[in-house]
């Protein structure tokens, strides 16, 4: 409980200071640098948080997110490429993410029998459950994470959002 408490406390620091108080310097960034190091120093921030609420479900962030793409499948399966492709993460290595899956027997893997090289990823019953129990938490945690946010200042944000990624 006490660490709890000293991780509430810096981060309520945390979003009160400037990102040259962050990273203590001193000189004058240049506007677009300074954009640039507060969107990738706020990303580690929200992976941190997010890490946090998912680790009392043993699952990662990209785990996750594999879980959602399937469940998006509505019963249909997916191969590892279209999974790959729909990752919030590119980076992600996906064959190890369901094999980690299947092991939690949260996902089945299914080698096509006419196309032996053809393997198609389909979320269990469990996988389902899990996620039932999970994302109500996850969407808890994403209202409570945004809410000094109006939902203008949200539709804002994402506008800006998807403009720097033009």
């Amino acid at each position: 409980m006490k660490s709890k408490a000293i991780h509430l406390y810096i981060q309520l620091l945390y979003t009160q200071m400037t990102i040259e108080e962050i990273i203590k310097t001193k000189e004058e960034l240049p506007l677009s640098r300074k954009a640039i190091i507060n969107l990738l120093y706020t990303e580690k921030s929200i992976r941190e948080k997010i890490n946090s609420e998912l680790r009392v479900f043993d699952i990662s962030i990209q785990q996750f997110n594999v879980l959602r793409i399937l469940k998006g499948q509505n019963g249909k399966p997916a191969n590892l490429s279209t999974i790959q492709e729909r990752m919030v993460s590119k980076m992600s290595n996906t064959t190890r993410l369901v094999d980690k899956l299947i092991k939690k027997k949260l996902v089945n893997r299914i080698v096509c029998e006419t196309n032996r090289r053809k393997i198609e990823i389909t979320i269990t019953p469990d996988g389902t459950n899990f996620l039932a129990e999970v994302s109500p938490v996850m969407d808890r945690f994403e209202k409570r994470i945004t809410s000094k946010l109006s939902d203008g200042e949200l539709q804002q944000l994402n506008t800006l959002l998807n403009k720097l990624r033009e």
